[in-house]
């Protein structure tokens, strides 16, 4: 092969390495922000049946915040 291109070797373990720790890294980045979501909302109060007992099917809050 005198004269001809040399072919372009790839370090195909590398590239796996790097891709999966791309993958890993952003799998982290997103629960870190669902956690921080969590943490820092705060749901507004919905109308539910105050009263135990109500005959009309509705779902009463087990501890109301409102």
């Amino acid at each position: 092969m005198a004269g001809g291109a040399t072919p372009v070797r790839r370090n195909w373990r590398l590239i796996a390495i790097s891709i999966a720790a791309a993958v890993m890294a952003v799998f982290v980045a997103a629960n870190a922000h669902f956690i921080y979501v969590a943490f820092t909302s705060q749901p507004d109060c919905v109308p539910h049946a105050k009263a135990a007992g109500t005959a009309s099917g509705a779902l009463r809050a087990a501890d109301s915040a409102c």
